[in-house]
């Protein structure tokens, strides 16, 4: 249980709770509030309640839904397997692990079904090294025992493996390369978004222009770090967001299958001998047919 008490704070309970109980957004507080998990003075409340000062807030978060994490049989795009390691081309649209929301159907379950994986990071990031996001395709190296797990993320700390993406963003980016050199953290005002922000962790993306067109470029994305949604807040933060981005991009989406963002190549040192392994993927068939547009709209 959790208690506030309110000195100075103003406004309405789910608001004011929500930036004291920083660990949930907005929204699951009013469901809190709602469901009786929080109370002002041993008092049930409504979320639209206007808090005084002194009041005694306190929060009982439920106890979280366990969640049972089933094997299931969803066709794998494998670029490459052994003892150690696979390296798995994900199509857009699937999320990497399980989690309150998307609690089957996910890259784990399909990975469960088919091998073996590493216990490093808990029961329900079972053989998880780094991820992508839902709407982003492209490769992920997943490590098989704890020995692959461990040498795979010290290479991902160290930076010296390799990951590069393809993007579509607006308009025409005018210098061939840059870097992007901004910290990133949670979006103080929208909880489900990452933002540029002062206090943020240290992110860096460098880029380089592939193709122009009237109104979008075709970039390359270097990751230096691997912050959430780090390409897409970069390139939002120099205002450039990505083509089809529900989050970071304009109200008005183009397209429907989430954000033109590829993770097109993959490097790092196999963990067991050593050599250096790069992985290509080509761009999913959506990606393709969107530049086929947009390179038919130039004649």
């Amino acid at each position: 249980m959790k208690k506030f008490q309110i000195e100075n704070q103003q406004g309405r309970l789910d608001k004011v709770v929500s930036e004291l109980a920083k660990d949930y957004s907005r929204s699951q507080i009013k469901h809190f509030i709602e469901q009786g998990n929080i109370t002002v003075n041993g008092t049930l409340r409504k979320p639209k309640y206007k808090v005084q000062s002194g009041d005694l807030i306190e929060l009982k978060p439920p106890k979280p839904q366990k969640l049972e994490l089933e094997p299931e049989n969803i066709p794998l795009d494998i670029v490459y397997e052994d003892e150690d390691v696979i390296v798995v081309n994900k199509p857009q649209g699937m999320v990497v692990h399980p989690a309150p929301g998307h609690e089957d159907h996910t890259l784990v379950n399909a990975l469960l079904y088919h091998s073996p994986l590493s216990t490093i990071n808990g029961t329900f990031r079972p053989g998880i090294v780094h991820r992508i996001d839902k709407d982003t395709s492209g490769l992920l190296m997943i490590a098989k025992n704890d020995q692959a797990h461990r040498s795979l993320a010290e290479q991902l700390k160290n930076k010296t493996n390799k990951r590069e993406y393809i993007a579509l963003v607006y308009g025409v980016i005018k210098k061939d390369r840059g870097t992007i050199d901004a910290p990133l953290g949670r979006n103080p005002n929208e909880r489900k978004k990452q933002a540029v922000v002062a206090n943020g962790r240290h992110a860096v993306t460098h880029f380089q222009v592939l193709k122009r067109y009237a109104n979008f470029t075709l970039i390359k994305c270097i990751l230096e770090t691997g912050r959430t949604h780090q390409i897409r807040v970069h390139m939002k933060y120099i205002g450039h967001p990505i083509v089809g981005d529900p989050l970071y991009g304009p109200r008005k989406v183009i397209g429907n299958t989430g954000q033109f963002l590829h993770a097109a190549i993959l490097g790092f040192k196999h963990p067991r001998t050593g050599k250096e392994m790069v992985f290509e993927a080509e761009l999913p068939e959506n990606f393709q047919k969107m530049l086929r547009k947009l390179d038919n709209s130039k004649k």
